[in-house]
This record gives C-alpha cells, sequence and structure tokens, in this order.
C-alpha cells in the first residue's frame, strides 16, 4: 500500500518518478523505500549511503531531475494523464498489491480505472469459436457494468477488446503508450482509446520487450476483481496471469474445452486445480458480485499518512550485516525464517535487505523469498 489516498503535487510527483526510475529501484523496493523515510525526496536522498552500506563499490545512479521532467513532459505531449500509486484515480486493487507500479500513465478515459474490472486472456492462436465466446462474454460483462481489461494481444485479448468496447475497456500495454503492439492492433488501440483507456507503466517510446510481458500481467490481473482464461496451452503467458492472479487473491475462471485441442489443456488444468468452470458471463458476476460485498483489500477512505520510522542503531545494524549475510546464499530463503535464523527484528533485518537490494547484491522472489546475488 502507498499510504494515504490524496492528490500529489507536481514536485512529489516528479520525485516518486526519479524514485522508481533509480538503479536498483524496483516497485517492491520503492514500497520500502516509501515505508521506511516517509516521502519519496527523502528516500532519494538515502539511496547513495544505503547503496554504500550494502556494499556497493561504486555510486549508485539517482534518476536526474531533468530525465524524469523529460518523461513527464513526454507523457504529456501524448495525452497521457499520470497517476501516482496513491492518488485518487489510481485503480485500488492494483495499489493493495505488493509490486504495484508507483507510476502509470493512462491515455484515453482514465475514470474507467475506478471501476469494477474483470480480466479476460488467452490464446493469441485462438479458436474461431474462442474468439467469439470471448466477444458475446465480454460484451456481457461490460453490460453488467464490469469493464473488461486485457493486454491487446492478437488472439483472445482482442475479441476481449472488441466485445467490450461500448461499455469501455481498458489495455495494459507492454512498452510506451506510443508504441502499439501487435501493429496490426494500431486500430484497435485508437479505438480503445477512443471509447476506454490504455494504461502503461513504461515510459513513452518504450519497445516492448519479452521480459516486459509477466510485468505487464501482472497488472492485468492486480487491477481485476478476478481473471477469466478462454483459451491456453499449457505453456502460455495466459497461465502466468492466471498463476499471478491467485497469489493477489483474485479469483480464477476457466472456460473448458475439448481435450483433443491444445489451446483447451491450460483452462482444463486451472478446473483441475480449482478454478470456477466458466461457460457464460454469469459465471462470472455469479462470483463477483459477492466478492464486491466483501471487499478484497483494507479499507483505504480513511486517510493515514506514513511517518518516516525511527533510526537503527549502527552497531546493531552492523552486527545484523554480518549475520544476515552469513545466512544468505544463492539458494532462496524466506524473510520470516531469516528473521528467526538471525533473531533479529523485522525492522533491522528489512533495513539490511534494503540496502543489500540497493548495492545490486539480493534479489527478492515470489512468496517472500530472498537469494544473494553472485558478484559480478
Amino acid at each position: 500500500m502507498f499510504g494515504d489516498i490524496r492528490p500529489l503535487s507536481d514536485s512529489e510527483r516528479l520525485d516518486w518518478l526519479r524514485l522508481i526510475r533509480s538503479e536498483n529501484v524496483g516497485p517492491r523496493t520503492f514500497l520500502r523505500l516509501l515505508e521506511r523515510y516517509g516521502s519519496a525526496a527523502r528516500a532519494l536522498a538515502e539511496l547513495p549511503e544505503l547503496a554504500r552500506r550494502g556494499g556497493r563499490a561504486r555510486p549508485i545512479v539517482v534518476c536526474p531531475k531533468s530525465q524524469a521532467q523529460a518523461e513527464m513532459d513526454a507523457a504529456r505531449n501524448l495525452g497521457c494523464t499520470i497517476l501516482a500509486g496513491c492518488e485518487p484515480g489510481y485503480p485500488r486493487l492494483l495499489a493493495a498489491t505488493d509490486d504495484a507500479p508507483p507510476v502509470l500513465y493512462a491515455l484515453g478515459n482514465a475514470s474507467l480505472l475506478t471501476k469494477s474490472m474483470i480480466a479476460m486472456v488467452g490464446a493469441r492462436n485462438a479458436s474461431v469459436n474462442g474468439r467469439n465466446l470471448t466477444r458475446r462474454m465480454a460484451a456481457e460483462l461490460g453490460r453488467d457494468d464490469l469493464v473488461v481489461v486485457s493486454g491487446l494481444a492478437r488472439g483472445i485479448d482482442t475479441a476481449a477488446h472488441e466485445g467490450s468496447l461500448p461499455s469501455g475497456t481498458v489495455a495494459v500495454m507492454a512498452g510506451g503508450l506510443d508504441v502499439v503492439y501487435p501493429p496490426e492492433n494500431q486500430r484497435l488501440f485508437d479505438d480503445v482509446v477512443a471509447m476506454g483507456c490504455a494504461v502503461s507503466e513504461m515510459p513513452p517510446g518504450t519497445q516492448p520487450q519479452a521480459s516486459h510481458f509477466p510485468r505487464r500481467n501482472r497488472i492485468v490481473s492486480g487491477m481485476a476483481l478476478g481473471v477469466v482464461v478462454v483459451e491456453a496451452n499449457l505453456k502460455s503467458g495466459s497461465l502466468i496471469t492466471a498463476r499471478m492472479a491467485a497469489d493477489q487473491g483474485r479469483e480464477v475462471f476457466a472456460v473448458p474445452g475439448h481435450p483433443m485441442d491444445p489451446r483447451a489443456q491450460g483452462p482444463n488444468d486451472l478446473i483441475r486445480h480449482g478454478a470456477t468452470l466458466t461457460e457464460t458471463a454469469a459465471d462470472v458476476t455469479r462470483v463477483v458480485f459477492d466478492l464486491l460485498r466483501r471487499p478484497l483489500a483494507e479499507d483505504r477512505s480513511v486517510p493515514f499518512t506514513t511517518a518516516p520510522q525511527a533510526a537503527l542503531d549502527e552497531n546493531l545494524l552492523a552486527r545484523a550485516r554480518a549475520l544476515v549475510l552469513e545466512s544468505l546464499g544463492p539458494m532462496p530463503v524466506a524473510v520470516d525464517l531469516l528473521i528467526r535464523e538471525c533473531q533479529l527484528s523485522a525492522s533491522v533485518v528489512s533495513m539490511v535487505l534494503l540496502e543489500l537490494e540497493l548495492a545490486g547484491r539480493l534479489e527478492r522472489l515470489p512468496g517472500q523469498q530472498v537469494a544473494l546475488l553472485a558478484a559480478g
């Protein structure tokens, strides 16, 4: 969580962008820095010393103010709305995830991001029947006042956006909002921006790379109450999205298919492992409308302010660094186990891990696990 819901000043928003664009600062590290120091400005000032204490030999690269300002200017020139994680227009469910992007760019009707969403994903080489079912289901979900979110990919994603255009749809992009991928979806992208909204955490001009798509997928699932998988083989990225959804506490829906069709293997396996068997939009809304009566996340309507945490004793930190480094290795270890084994407080271990992260010596892994990186 990013703290209290409030609009940022232009200078604060610039500090947020500078912090997330600084070396070795990812979404999880950003959040820990914000919790630790209370503001992005103070965290920026502390970055060089934190990295040095973590064992970094050369100075950490802090994003210059001019670079962040140029990125913001480019986004505004495109017509983008710039949303920080604590601001009122930022998707609430996404903000509650532990790796939410601190800054999102939105192009189109950004008010859709505050509505209840359902994600629809599936095979790029989707069948005719799969695409038709997706269009029909997306249209019905839209008529039930649910915003359909997907990734603008070929196949099922395309059909999901097409079906939900009249009610408003959200496309999450793997690159910058001025780089449409795949190129043949340029017209669809234009329609989405005109009738819905496109979002990205990437700077304008960013060409999508393979590593960007899993990051894109965690936004697709994080924004939604649940994810519907229509067609997907067992190695499909759609199953990665489904796993992310489950990890985020979202509902997973799967449309069954014929056992002889490889594109049915993914959804059928999800059903085998507990996903809701889904044939119509009603199968989705039956579950989702019940969820809407039971909040998924902490109520953020009552604002609170994150105060900077108290300074830790340097002698204690020095002993803690030695203990933590001795306990870490290339094999992942749970942070809770590390705290117990080192017999240190959570705040002390958290600070040591933060220093190691900023020094580029620590990797964060799913399941609250960490591992020491080999020296480069």
